[in-house]
């Protein structure tokens, strides 16, 4: 190459150089290749967390699977599901569901409004295995079992025949006095409030507890009877506001009384005797022994001149 332009080749020379580049071409068997790392390139699928996280997916769509096998066949044993339908109950489209065979349950939570019954001409059989049978909705409460029946309700009670609608027992008591159904022959309470127990006219009426009774009257206590007896095992106070009144002839067991057969324990310290006395009118009264032989007169009791 000159100052004045590129020098021209003459035709042997372009043709030694074109033959040379051939030549070379020709010989070099890494031409186009360009030494890549195989880390480098992209890879394709699932791989690393999410594979391990498609993996985890499909292990819970088969359990869940299983699961849903194992209930499946579970409601084809219990409901015994056949071509025909269900062998062991019926639904109809007035929300009835009927159980045709002999159904084995634990816990029942009816909805709503709810009714339980039988067929018209055969019972309705419920057995607890070694349990007591409990129906209970709200606070009411029945438990059938084996050596008794109990019912148990804070709002109270009321049974009554559903073909006549007659009320044979009730526990409203401003509406309907309170009757012992028939067969019934004792009642067992903890607590009563009422305005008067009565029994009837050819039988006793008897008041039994284990341990303290307390009768308590707002505006006093009248207790009436041919005769009337009090046996207790304990004390027997008598407390009233005004008085009390003894009508009729009261006779006092001395059996479980102290007693003493001789005077000496008058004097001393321990003791303190007190004689019950007895007005004309029927007041009573107390008048402490200080002596022997000592009587009811004395300058300060109730009855005055007679007693």
């Amino acid at each position: 190459q000159s100052s004045n332009g590129p020098v021209k080749k003459s035709m042997r020379e372009k043709a030694v150089e074109r033959r040379n580049v051939n030549k070379e071409h020709n010989s070099n068997f890494k031409a186009g290749y360009i030494p890549i790392d195989e880390e480098r390139l992209h890879k394709t699928g699932l791989r690393g967390r999410k594979g391990n996280l498609a993996i985890c997916v499909i292990i819970l769509l088969f359990i869940l699977a299983v699961i849903n096998l194992i209930i499946t066949l579970v409601i084809w044993a219990v409901i015994r599901i056949g071509p025909n339908g269900c062998d062991s109950m019926e639904f109809h489209e007035s929300g009835l569901l009927r159980f045709k065979q002999v159904s084995d349950m634990g816990i029942i939570h009816p909805l709503y409004k709810s009714t339980v019954g039988g067929r018209r001409n055969e019972n309705l059989v419920i057995t607890g295995n070694n349990q007591p049978i409990v129906f209970q909705q709200g606070t009411t409460k029945l438990s059938v079992e084996k050596n008794k029946t109990s019912i148990t309700s804070d709002i109270g009670m009321q049974f009554f025949d559903p073909r006549t609608q007659n009320i044979l027992f009730s526990t409203d008591y401003e509406t309907h006095e309170f009757h012992l159904p028939s067969g019934v022959k004792s009642l067992n309470v903890q607590k009563a409030s009422t305005e008067r127990i009565t029994s009837n006219a050819t039988s006793d009426l008897n008041i039994k507890v284990d341990g303290r009774a307390i009768v308590r009257g707002n505006e006093g206590v009248f207790i009436m009877g041919k005769t009337i007896e009090f046996h207790m095992g304990g004390d027997m106070e008598l407390k009233a506001e005004n008085s009390i009144i003894l009508n009729g002839t009261v006779m006092v067991s001395t059996t479980r009384l102290p007693t003493s057969s001789s005077g000496d324990q008058l004097s001393g310290g321990d003791w303190v005797r007190y004689k019950l006395c007895m007005c004309a009118d029927g007041t009573l009264f107390k008048v402490q022994v200080t002596s022997q032989n000592m009587g009811c007169q004395v300058s300060d009791n109730p009855c005055g001149n007679t007693h």
